[in-house]
Order: C-alpha cells, then sequence, then structure tokens
C-alpha cells in the first residue's frame, strides 16, 4: 500500500506529533488513561468499542490486561492494516476485531457493548458533530455499561482558544468547559459518574518521558531538531500550549449509560 508524504505545514497536529515519533497523543498521557482503566473495573468476556483504534496497541494492551473483546473502529486503511498485523503478532485474533469505518456510522457495527472507549476524538469535532457522535456511543452501549472519555478541557477564553487552536493544530478543534461537556453527555443519557482533569502537558519535558521513555523522548527531539518543517509546527504547538496553561488542560470522565 503506497503510503502518501506527509505535508508538514497543513497536516493536523495529531498526524505532526506521530511523524516527530510520538506514540501517545492523548491530551493526559498515560496517565489519565490509567484513570480510566481503573474506573472502567473491567471483568473478563466483557466487550469494549474503541474508537479511531488507531495501530491497535491500546486494544491489544487492554485485551491482554483485562481478558475483555475489543472491537476497534479505525478509519485510516493503513492503520486497519497495521493494526490487523499488531494483533496477529500477539495471538489475539480471537479477542481482537478491527473494523475500517467511520466512527460517525457506529450503527453499521453490530452489537452492544459493555464500554465505549474514546480518547481525544470528541474534541476534534464541531459541536453538531459532537452531540451525533455522543447520541451514537450511548445507543452502542449497554443499559448501565460505561462511556470511558479523555478530551481536552477549556476553562477560558473558549472563542479565542478555539480560533487560535484551529490555526495551530490545522484542525476545527474545540474543547469544551467542563459544565458543557456534561450537559453534552447528560443530553444524550450518559450520566457522569467520576471525573478528573488536569493541565495541558502533552509537549511538556515531564510527560514526554512519562508517557515515551527517556529513549523515546530522545529519538523525538532528534527526529524534531533534524526536520526543519516538523520542528517549526511542533514548537508552534508547544508555544500554544504554554500561552494557555491557565485556560487549557484535559478532562476525564466515566459516564453510565441511562
Amino acid at each position: 500500500m503506497t503510503t502518501v508524504p506527509l505535508n508538514f505545514k497543513t497536516a493536523p497536529g495529531h498526524q505532526i506529533l506521530a511523524a516527530a515519533g510520538k506514540t501517545v497523543l492523548r491530551p493526559g498521557g498515560r496517565a489519565a488513561t490509567e484513570q480510566l482503566l481503573e474506573w472502567a473495573n473491567f471483568q473478563g468476556g466483557e466487550t469494549v468499542l474503541e474508537l479511531a483504534s488507531s495501530f491497535g496497541e491500546s486494544a491489544i494492551a487492554i485485551a491482554q490486561r483485562f481478558g475483555v473483546r475489543v472491537v476497534g473502529v479505525e478509519k485510516n486503511p493503513q492503520s486497519v492494516e497495521r493494526s490487523r498485523q499488531n494483533i496477529r503478532a500477539a495471538g489475539l485474533e480471537s479477542q481482537i476485531e478491527i473494523i475500517e469505518g467511520d466512527i460517525f456510522h457506529l450503527e453499521e457495527i453490530p452489537g452492544e457493548f459493555d464500554y465505549v472507549l474514546a480518547e481525544a476524538i470528541l474534541t476534534l469535532q464541531s459541536l453538531p458533530g459532537k452531540t451525533k457522535l455522543v447520541k451514537s456511543i450511548r445507543q452502542k452501549l449497554k443499559t448501565g455499561g460505561k462511556f470511558l472519555s479523555q478530551e481536552m478541557l477549556i476553562r477560558d477564553k473558549e472563542k479565542e482558544i478555539h480560533e487560535v487552536l484551529a490555526k495551530v493544530i490545522r484542525v476545527n478543534s474545540s474543547p469544551l468547559s467542563l459544565t458543557h461537556w456534561q450537559e453534552l453527555y447528560a443530553e444524550a443519557g450518559l450520566q457522569v459518574q467520576q471525573t478528573h482533569s488536569g493541565g495541558m502537558e502533552l509537549l511538556s519535558l515531564k510527560q514526554l518521558i512519562r508517557d515515551e521513555g527517556l529513549g523515546g523522548t530522545i529519538r523525538i527531539a532528534k527526529n524534531i531538531l533534524s526536520n526543519p518543517p516538523l520542528r517549526e509546527r511542533v514548537l508552534e504547538m508547544r508555544r500554544t500550549y504554554l500561552n494557555y496553561q491557565n485556560e487549557l488542560g484535559y478532562v476525564t470522565f466515566c459516564a453510565i449509560a441511562q
């Protein structure tokens, strides 16, 4: 399969960070994901629907660690193929299925699930897109099932930050306030049970080392330093997060389907 070269000037922020070698692209990093897994309290044999499952790393980790069955939805055909290779290599083909599809057409996926996992996905949608997607998520959950999510949080200067992020990340990134996130979920029939928030440190040295390890952080630094267009985009994102460090953060939710 032919890979299209990445345009560093126009590519979305998450593709830029992936090109730099970053493997953890969620705003709260591994620590926030661990919080979600603790809240989930998975039981062996339960079912998980993961949205935008990428290369399948998290699906593999969850299946191995908790003995659950995972269905991942991923739109990018190259990512789907790579995830299936990773699953075969892990010997988990009977436990994990990756579907090539659009998260806005979850109705095409058969059955209901005990959990839906979505990390750093809703932030990137418009408000109508967020509303539609959250309603679809509720429809895929069994009553009493859990929606586990991690998103960007905005505390102040909402309009200004939306405009800045759209220019810097090259997508219509629109984080919400804690109240608005909770209202969005409630309107779809999802009752927020637990929540936690923290600072936006996605590109801080401390979180880079925590998420990627020292070796991974060094590799990322080398990639950035050796590629001027890549370096320009990454530093632009980092400056933005620093400029709005008091207004931006991350938030995790565990919401129950009513």
